[in-house]
């Protein structure tokens, strides 16, 4: 069975899945459906299928999504798109069913769509940011919250009681603050962040969109506990006092701040995570982000020098690999997600050829296990003065 079907295959699937239709309303939808995707092609519809089935599903995704993105710049109603997504699927699964592809088209997701969206318009977009926008950082960020609230034991490690405002700033996929809102349900929880997270949330949960590095939109005082994890990647090495600043400008008198940071490097990594990291480390110093721990470092120092009190430091370690049973492999798989996201990176800038990602990539998942790899994080935090 061949993965890029031939020409006259598609054409035969194209004429059979048009006339094969009893109804004659439903062939005319159909025809015009796909007339409006080779338009967007740019080939007459039998070529236009081809392609959209002969480079295999990722790139069918990512054609797909552009598709719909241009449906939505025409303004066209959602109900309109929907149909147009149906019929596409539809003639995938015919193709799927006659033998054409291995596989199923699997459509983007709202949040997918909505994201790239954002990118295009450039609200998404932040020029320190380490990771590139994907569809697959939703999950991502969601697997790393697990894999940190199962190391504490907890969501967060303040000793915040029934706080009646929350916000977390950097929110990512929102999954913390949704997992605090089942925790106080009474609380308003505000997720902050440059994209709008996953599109399914709690009733009291709300997204603001922002850019951090811009200051935060709210008042003086505004929340009981203000939560920040893991923007390293994202805010300047000069920027964290200013930052940190905010947190606790925002914050209500007698109000908790957290912060939950760690450094580029792992713990016990062989050489190929080694080299994976330099050159990562490398990437971020080009951005002007944190590439040698100071961060990490400096965090509860962030806090005192803001003007908090009553600060605290705990030093974590999570187990990276499956020899830290289901935290470790969770880890495991934001390591390896998050590093193959930055390789692309590299390989745009010139800095990895496409061997030598593949290659770090597979040894450090191999070190994983061979060498016990850890990753430390510190969790400060501070209370702002009553």
């Amino acid at each position: 069975m061949s993965t890029e079907p031939v020409g006259g295959e598609v054409r035969d699937l194209v004429d059979r899945f048009i006339s094969g239709q009893a109804n004659e309303r439903t062939r005319s939808a159909y025809a015009i459906d796909l007339g409006a995707f080779a338009a967007f092609v740019g080939e007459p519809a039998p070529e236009a299928v081809a392609e959209l089935l002969g480079g295999g599903p990722d790139a069918a995704r990512q054609l797909v999504l552009r598709y719909v993105l241009d449906l939505r710049r025409q303004g066209l109603a959602p109900a309109t798109i929907d149909r147009r997504l149906s019929t596409l699927r539809a003639l995938a699964r015919d193709a799927t069913d006659a033998g054409l592809v291995p596989w199923r088209l699997e459509p983007p997701t709202a949040h997918e769509v909505e994201t790239a969206a954002l990118a295009g318009t450039g609200a998404a977009d932040s020029v320190h940011y380490l990771l590139p926008r994907h569809p697959s950082e939703i999950d991502r960020l969601d697997i790393q919250h697990y894999a940190i609230a199962a190391m504490q034991g907890a969501n967060f490690l303040a000793p915040v009681e029934a706080p009646a405002r929350v916000l977390d700033v950097g929110a990512g996929s929102g999954q913390w603050g949704f997992d605090v809102s089942e925790q106080f349900p009474d609380a308003s929880v505000v997720g902050f962040d440059l994209v709008p997270g996953k599109l399914e949330r709690p009733p009291r949960y709300r997204v603001v969109r922002g850019n951090l590095l811009q200051g935060l939109p709210f008042r003086d005082g505004r929340f009981d506990y203000v939560h920040q994890r893991l923007l390293v990647s994202g805010i300047p090495l000069q920027g964290w006092p200013a930052v940190v600043g905010e947190l606790l400008r925002v914050a209500v008198d007698g109000g908790w701040i957290e912060l939950v940071e760690g450094p580029l490097r792992v713990n016990g990594g062989g050489p190929a995570t080694d080299r994976l990291t330099r050159v990562m480390g490398q990437l971020s110093a080009s951005l002007g982000l944190d590439a040698e721990g100071a961060v990490f470092e400096s965090l509860d120092g962030y806090l005192r020098s803001a003007g908090a009190g009553a600060v605290t430091r705990h030093d974590l370690s999570i187990p990276i690999g499956r020899w830290g049973g289901e935290v470790g492999s969770l880890a495991a798989t934001d390591f390896r997600t998050g590093a193959t996201r930055v390789c692309e990176v590299l390989q745009a800038r010139s800095m990895l050829s496409a061997e030598d990602a593949h290659a770090l990539i597979h040894g450090a998942q191999e070190e994983m296990e061979d060498y016990r790899m850890s990753y430390s994080y510190a969790v400060a935090i501070g209370r702002k003065p009553a």
